[in-house]
């Protein structure tokens, strides 16, 4: 039965953890896998910092972009032979960021950012497909454009399930295979993306599709915890999640998964497995059809965020028609709301701060009195008790707090 295997870009960081991840992959037991990649850790970065420096038409766009691509073939040289046709394809790959940046910024941003953004996927896999060869794994290069169809809306694309299971089930038969995640193309033939962090996604698309029998995405974490290490010292392991618990802690933001990940997983009763690709010999998290009973808190923490608070200019009611104009306004800017609440004259929502987020505020102020705050953090308890939580919010500044019988919320500066 096949099985999807997912790396994110931390584990292909540098030539040594490709070296180790490659020796993962050599000795896995079955043969009969899709492996999937991300961009190399913090590429994708790069990548968005080159795409807003050329529509902001900076004078470092050029230095962006040579920082990028030195980078790649200092790493093909630290893996391959000098002869190796790696460093021509690393090189037609940029070539092709190169065109773009030499064409005038199109005036849908979203539209450049995936054209030139989705480079980063490419060279992770393209690298990751030659080097398994160079150690004897023998696998098949499937660039993911040409199976994952999309509708255009460009870094939040929507797939189209019908026209992909077909197209996959015809053109994958012989694996293993090398791919990408976080792409897929529309019908003009444009590539788009699925969403930050949307790799994973991509991962249980595949198992979906494929009809799978399991889904490994490997972390440097030891699989689904109460809490994220970083910020918090007593994290645990949780070893079983049931598929409606895991969704609840993506949706809060649990960066281990991407929200969008577990509902095609769910549909076909694919589990999930998230395990540690420096820690081999924990089994990690099995995510599955469960029945569990969940007495731990988990702690989860979104930062960056910012507080909007919207209230009618006439001080008139805030009512249905308001709420609709506001949602077509997060709509079009792409942005997800994190939290809401409402009173009859105001109307609150924490998104996170990004250039969108500048661009929504401008536009709400047009019909609306708008308040805000930002540099403001998350916190989101699962399972909380009164224990946790007394401790959590002490010495705290909460600015907003809301509270259901599973699930509380906390806005802090």
């Amino acid at each position: 039965m096949k099985e999807i295997l997912k790396f994110g870009g931390a584990s292909i960081k540098n030539a040594e953890s490709i070296k180790a991840v490659s020796k993962i992959i050599k000795d896995y037991t079955n043969p009969d896998v899709v492996i999937v990649f991300s961009a190399i850790a913090t590429v994708t970065n790069l990548l968005e910092g080159l795409v807003e420096a050329y529509h902001r038409k900076d004078n470092d766009v050029l230095m962006k972009f040579n920082e990028i691509k030195s980078f790649h073939i200092s790493l093909v040289k630290d893996l391959f032979n000098s002869e190796h046709h790696i460093f021509d394809i690393i090189n037609n790959l940029f070539v092709e960021i190169e065109w773009a940046l030499e064409e005038e910024p199109n005036q849908i941003f979203s539209y450049d950012y995936d054209q030139i953004v989705s480079i980063g996927e490419l060279l992770s896999s393209n690298i990751m497909s030659e080097y398994l060869k160079e150690v004897s794994f023998q696998n098949e290069f499937l660039d993911v454009r040409d199976v994952f169809k999309s509708d255009n809306n460009y870094q939040n694309a929507n797939i189209d399930w019908e026209l992909t299971e077909e197209i996959c089930k015809e053109k994958i038969k012989n694996i293993p295979v090398v791919t990408q995640g976080f792409l897929a193309c529309s019908s003009e033939n444009f590539t788009t993306t699925l969403g930050r962090e949307g790799s994973d996604y991509s991962a249980a698309i595949l198992a979906y599709v494929l009809e799978a029998e399991r889904v490994v995405i490997w972390k440097d974490v030891d699989g689904v915890l109460t809490s994220d290490p970083r910020h918090f010292n007593d994290s645990k392991l949780l070893d079983k999640l049931s598929f409606s618990e895991a969704v609840e802690l993506a949706y809060y933001g649990a960066k281990v998964i991407h929200p969008k990940t577990i509902q095609p997983l769910q549909l076909k009763n694919i589990p999930l497995q998230v395990r540690s690709f420096i820690n081999l010999e924990n089994p990690g998290t099995i995510i599955s059809d469960f029945k569990i009973t969940y007495n731990i808190p988990s702690f989860i923490v979104k930062e960056n965020q910012m507080l909007v608070s919207i209230s009618d200019k006439k001080l008139s009611f805030i009512v249905e028609d308001h709420l609709s104009y506001i949602f077509s306004l997060l709509d079009k800017n792409n942005l997800s709301v994190n939290l809401m609440q409402n009173s009859a004259v105001s109307f609150s929502l924490c998104i996170d701060s990004s250039k969108n987020s500048v661009k929504f505020l401008s536009e709400l102020k047009d019909k609306f009195d708008v308040l805000y705050n930002s540099n403001l953090t998350l916190h989101t308890i699962r399972h909380y008790d009164k224990q946790s939580l007394d401790s959590f919010i002490k010495n705290k500044k909460i600015i907003l707090e809301q509270k259901s019988r599973n699930t509380v919320q906390l806005i802090v500066e």
